[in-house]
């Protein structure tokens, strides 16, 4: 017992409520909740906006290739000439996993009374699950019927987004007609180039962008809609590395040029969808800071607590300091004070926060059902459904955050308190 440092014995009692301090007391769980609750929000903040990022990023990726290399001529896109050797080209690096042709197109799409401007891709089924998970988002029909699977002769098949289907009111082998940008001159007059076609699947990836604006038919079929004549618009590539997609398609796009002559256009998932993730990138740091002010004024309930703590305990420091205690003994009780309610306060936070990140998307969606709102449009914020990740790293910088804070607020009070003469003290007392 006699071991124990008594700065922390007596900084645990003035903790503790007594009848002549319980309001004393009260203040101080006061500032250990608002410390509590300000590293809690801190920590579910980050964890939503980690969580839409890294949630965005795997959607964006079940659906869009790594890279793509489109052709090009002069300053007008044009198929590729033979886009074989430049994929087999592509495929002898080491950092290449895999190519794939697309054809791509704008083009419109109806049904009934319904008319919706899209994006068509041509793909080939097989090459494609090589490049993409998409084929595992079909909720309904088959992927693998844009390869002529399961229909009629003389059907062409279509697989579109869930919400598309949904707004056009079809399902899997209504019919649909899709418009091509190209007028046709009959002696009935100028139409749109147009065909039927059959909805073999829908897919559903949880991105308005994609549910409501793409549809994918067969390359073959997408060659003879845009008479492309065989020919590929582009390759798309599925790279080792994700994160050097950039570069990897601009040495790619770079040598194929030296090789082959002609020109390309490089592409790649971050730069396709730069303006979402820079977004993100840029909101995160402003919201931390902005958020830290929170815990900042969190600190600073501490500081009003140490100082009614110090004149409360005046005739206390002045029995201390003539029974031969120093001035840093003095110091380092109320240093000890102050760090334990942000010890407890941040061990609070971390607790609560961790345990609604785990529960989010739960309430949320209790909340949704409870008053019947929608808090999380797909056509608003891009997915619809909460996700959360709390990354050890961010949660200790959030914690030692907080544990930097509850320390340089005991500061001023703890020196106010060691320079208290005891004469003055015991006068008073």
């Amino acid at each position: 017992m006699m071991r124990q440092p008594y700065a922390v014995s007596i900084a645990a009692r003035y903790l503790r409520a007594r009848s002549r301090s319980a309001f004393i007391s009260f203040i101080s769980a006061v500032s250990m909740l608002g410390m509590t609750l300000s590293v809690a929000v801190l920590i579910v903040v980050m964890a939503v906006i980690n969580g839409f990022e890294t949630e965005l990023e795997r959607r964006i990726l079940s659906v869009s290739a790594n890279a793509t290399l489109t052709g090009v001529r002069g300053d007008s896109a044009a198929p590729l000439d033979d886009w074989r050797t430049l994929g087999d080209f592509a495929l002898a690096r080491d950092d290449v996993e895999a190519v794939a042709p697309f054809v791509e197109g704008p083009g419109m799409i109806g049904a009934a009374d319904e008319l919706l401007g899209v994006s068509v891709r041509g793909v080939d089924p097989e090459l494609e699950r090589g490049i993409s998970s998409l084929y595992e988002r079909v909720v309904e029909g088959s992927f693998d019927a844009l390869g002529g699977d399961g229909l009629a002769a003389g059907e062409w098949p279509i697989v579109i987004g869930r919400s598309l289907a949904q707004e056009l009111g079809v399902a899997v082998g209504d019919p649909v007609t899709l418009y091509l940008p190209e007028i046709r001159v009959t002696f009935a007059g100028a139409w749109p180039r147009r065909r039927e076609l059959t909805v073999a699947g829908i897919f559903e990836v949880g991105m308005a962008e994609f549910d409501r604006g793409l549809v994918l038919v067969s390359f073959d079929h997408a060659a003879t809609l845009y008479r492309t004549g065989g020919r590929a618009s582009g390759v798309s590539l599925r790279v080792g590395e994700l994160y050097e997609a950039r570069r990897i398609v601009l040495d790619v796009g770079s040598a194929a040029i030296d090789r082959f002559g002609g020109n390309f256009i490089p592409d790649d998932w971050s730069y396709r969808h730069s303006n979402i993730f820079r977004s993100i990138e840029l909101t995160k740091p402003i919201l931390f800071i902005v958020l830290s002010l929170v815990m900042a004024i969190a600190a600073f309930n501490i500081v009003s607590t140490l100082i009614m703590v110090v004149r409360d305990k005046r005739g206390d420091i002045a029995i201390l300091r003539t029974l031969g205690s120093a001035p840093r003994n003095i110091l380092s009780i109320f240093v000890v004070q102050g760090s334990c309610i942000g010890v407890i306060g941040m061990l609070g936070g971390l607790a609560l926060g961790l345990a609604l990140v785990a529960s989010l998307d739960p309430i949320v969606g209790l909340i949704e059902s409870w008053f019947a709102i929608d808090l999380l449009d797909a056509e608003v914020y891009a997915i619809g459904d909460l996700a959360t990740e709390a990354r050890p790293d961010e949660t200790a910088r959030i914690c030692a955050l907080a544990l930097g804070l509850a320390v340089l607020a005991t500061l001023y009070p703890a020196w106010r308190a060691s320079r208290q003469p005891p004469a003055a003290a015991l006068r008073n007392e």
